[in-house]
C-alpha cells in the first residue's frame, strides 16, 4: 500500500531513526516521507544524513504550532506520525511554557489539520512518564495518568487531546507510550549520552539523589519498529505501551557505562535530586505483544556496548552539544 507519511520531529533522536528505517533498504515499498521539524537545539539534520539524498524524502523546517504550515502539509499526506515535542524534564522544571505550547497546543493544531484534511491515520508518540512513579508492578494502558513533571503533564494532556479527536470526530488516532530510549544520535542532555560524554571526556557523572531511581530501557530501533507496527496494524482509538524489558537503577546504568569506558565508580558525583523526581517507571507491553506481535529484539548489554562504541567514534557530533547541554 502506498503511503505518504508526515513525520513531525523527524530530525530528533527517535523521529530521525524512524525516518531512516522507513527509507532504508528494509523500509516499506512505495513510501514517501516529509519531515517537519523546527530544528530547535534538540534537532539536527545530521541525523538524516544517511537518507538526505533519498528521492522520497522532503524536509520542511517549521513548527507544529503553525496552523498554516500544518494545514498545507497534512493535505498531502495519508498518515501522520507525531514525534515532535519538547522532552527534557529538567528544562520543563525551569520553565514549562514551551512544553505546553509545543506539546499541547502544537498537538491540537496538528490534530485539527489532520481531521480537516481527512488523514488516514494519526500516530501520537508519548511516554511512560504520563503514568507517574510506579511503586511496584507495571503500568497498563488503562491505568490512570499521574504525571509529576511539567513535561509529563504536557504529554498526558496531549494524549487526552489526541484520543478525544478519535472519540469526538472519528479521527483514527493511535497513541504509543514508550520507556526510556537509548542509541546513536541522542542529545547529551539525556542520561545515557550525558553519562557517556562525561566518561569519555574525563569528567564526573552527575547522579541525582541516591541514584536508585529505576527505569526500563528500550533501544531506539525496537521503539521505531513498534511504532511502525502501530501505524500499519494498530487499532483506532487505542493506546499501546512499548517497553524494552530491562530495568536498571541510574547507578547500575552508570556503572555499566563506566566499565565500558575503562573507568570506575569514583567518577560519579552525587548532586541534589531533581524536583518531583519519579522513583520508578515500568510499563506492561503485553497488549502490543498480543495484538501486533511486538517483542524487543535488542539484547540490552550488546546494544549498550554498541551505543558506547558509536559515541566513542562520533565525538565530533556530540562534543559541541555536550559543551552547551
Amino acid at each position: 500500500m502506498t503511503s505518504r507519511i508526515l513525520v513531525t520531529g523527524g530530525a530528533g533522536f527517535i523521529g530521525s531513526a524512524y525516518v531512516r528505517a522507513l527509507l532504508g533498504p528494509s523500509g516499506p515499498p512505495g513510501t514517501t516521507v516529509t519531515v517537519l521539524d523546527k530544528l530547535t537545539y534538540a534537532g539536527s539534520l545530521a541525523r538524516l544524513d544517511p537518507v538526505r539524498g533519498h528521492p522520497d524524502l522532503t524536509f520542511v523546517q517549521g513548527d507544529v504550532g503553525d496552523a498554516a504550515t500544518v494545514r498545507r502539509l497534512t493535505a498531502g499526506h495519508d498518515d501522520i506520525v507525531h514525534f515532535a515535542a519538547e522532552s527534557h524534564v529538567d528544562r520543563s522544571i525551569e520553565d514549562g511554557s514551551d512544553f505546553t505550547r509545543t506539546n499541547v497546543v502544537g498537538t491540537q493544531t496538528l490534530l485539527d489539520a489532520a481531521r480537516r484534511n481527512g488523514a488516514r491515520t494519526f500516530v501520537h508518540i508519548s511516554t511512560d512518564e504520563v503514568y507517574g512513579s510506579i511503586p511496584e508492578g507495571a503500568a497498563r494502558e488503562e491505568d490512570p495518568l499521574r504525571p509529576s513533571s511539567p513535561y509529563a503533564a504536557s504529554k498526558a494532556a496531549a494524549d487526552l487531546v489526541a484520543l478525544a479527536h478519535h472519540r469526538t470526530y472519528g479521527l483514527d488516532v493511535r497513541v504509543t507510550r514508550c520507556s526510556n530510549n537509548f542509541g546513536p544520535y541522542q542529545h547529551p542532555e539525556k542520561a545515557v549520552p550525558r553519562f557517556l560524554a562525561a566518561a569519555l571526556t574525563g569528567g564526573s557523572l552527575p547522579m541525582y539523589g541516591d541514584g536508585r531511581q529505576a527505569r526500563d530501557w528500550l533501544h531506539v530501533d525496537d521503539h521505531i519498529r513498534a511504532v511502525e507496527l502501530v501505524r500499519t496494524a494498530g487499532r483506532a482509538g487505542e493506546t499501546y505501551n512499548i517497553g524494552g524489558g530491562t530495568s536498571l537503577s541510574n547507578l547500575d546504568l552508570a556503572d555499566r557505562l563506566l566499565e565500558r569506558c575503562g573507568a570506575g565508580p569514583d567518577r560519579i558525583t552525587y548532586v541534589t535530586d531533581r524536583k518531583g523526581h519519579d522513583r520508578r517507571y515500568a510499563v506492561d507491553h503485553s497488549k502490543i505483544t498480543a495484538e501486533l506481535g511486538y517483542r524487543p529484539r535488542a539484547d540490552f548489554e550488546r546494544a549498550l556496548t554498541a551505543t558506547v562504541d558509536w559515541y566513542r567514534t562520533h565525538r565530533t557530533w556530540w562534543e559541541p552539544l555536550f559543551a552547551t547541554a
